[in-house]
């Protein structure tokens, strides 16, 4: 079953980021076709050297370096969300495939799940 998570929110002041990585890492050992995709304000997740201690925030990025221990490689970014927010895409903490709206959306549709945070 293909199956693919939806990363819009960014990382910090709600649970949504935290409970994506959660559901993929869990996800991981059910499937061998989960992607993960982060689109709009979710390409903030990846952004590097983020401090969330300064507003009391647990750091998600270390878990993001779990992916290749669960065998999560099919990781998409929309470059256009990156560059409508000044974020250089070489600046991500993992390696993405960076897509145009349209290649996502074509994806998107071979999908059998969804779900989105």
């Amino acid at each position: 079953m293909k199956i693919a998570i939806i990363n819009t929110q960014m990382p910090h002041g709600m649970a949504d980021a935290r409970e994506s990585l959660d559901a993929a890492l869990a996800l991981s050992g059910f499937t061998e076709n989960l992607s993960v995709f982060f689109l709009d304000d979710g390409v903030y997740q990846l952004v590097e050297n983020q401090q969330p201690q300064g507003i009391l925030q647990r750091h998600i990025q270390p878990t993001f370096k779990l992916f290749d221990l669960y065998d999560i490689e099919t990781v998409y970014v929309c470059e256009q969300s990156c560059l409508l927010r000044g974020i250089d895409p070489k600046r991500l903490c993992i390696p993405v495939q960076l897509l145009q709206p349209q290649q996502l959306s074509e994806i998107l549709h071979q999908q059998q799940q969804i779900i989105r945070f």
